[in-house]
């Protein structure tokens, strides 16, 4: 699905991915494990382009619905992964990932590695807050992952808002399961302070027109 000219969103992975069309190709997030042929199959029959255009995997956070073939779609493309330095070493699968408290860490902790295990990836590129990765800027947002990021495209005034933010239609909401809320409101604030027309999230539709005077208006309540 084109959103607007030059960004898709490619449906069915179990969380929004999105694909950066210009010379090269960038991925956004990758859904769920067992969906990377619904990627390839979209940038090869939607996109008429080759898997190789692929360059850059640009993983918002480690969480499973976000990471899930991020590993399989880097072999089959060539394409370097980025993620934030705080959340590297958790999808390289060197250190155990934290779990948020009560009913939602039990389902991250027995029932997702149980039926959605997916592979460790290595990260090549380990970014930091403000860092530039084709053409889309890093901002750190920590809260719902210690390196939660935020991706803000001048080009189109898009903020890709991972899981920070989402819309669901009737409003904007913190994304669920976030391990400390704290950080994730001062991020909320760091966000709002952006000016973008359109706000794409890890989940739930495009947050448009004005997208950030909305943010603006809901960190003013809620933070």
């Amino acid at each position: 699905m084109e959103i607007i000219p030059g960004i898709h969103q490619v449906d069915g992975v179990n969380g929004n991915c999105f694909i950066i069309v210009r010379d090269e190709l960038t991925l956004i997030d990758t859904g769920m494990p067992k969906n990377s042929a619904k990627i390839v199959t979209y940038i090869q029959d939607t996109l008429n382009r080759k898997p190789s255009d692929l360059k850059t995997i640009i993983l918002t956070h480690f969480h499973i619905d976000h990471v899930g073939d991020a590993d399989d779609i880097k072999k089959l493309s060539g394409a370097k992964v980025a993620i934030h330095e705080a959340d590297a070493d958790y999808v390289a699968g060197r250190k155990i990932q934290p779990v948020p408290k009560g009913v939602m860490g039990w389902i991250f902790k027995l029932l997702i590695p149980l039926f959605f295990g997916s592979r460790p990836v290595e990260p090549e590129i380990k970014l930091k807050d403000g860092d530039t990765i084709a053409g889309l800027i890093s901002i750190h947002t920590p809260g719902h992952t210690p390196g939660s990021i935020c991706l803000f495209d001048p080009a189109s005034k898009i903020l890709f808002a991972g899981d920070v933010l989402r819309f669901n239609g009737n409003k904007i909401r913190i994304g669920p399961s976030s391990l400390d809320l704290n950080e994730i409101k001062q991020s909320i604030n760091k966000i709002a302070a952006i000016d973008f027309d359109i706000m794409l999230s890890g989940h739930g539709i495009p947050l448009r027109p004005d997208a950030s005077v909305k943010v603006r208006e809901f960190a003013k309540r809620n933070t």
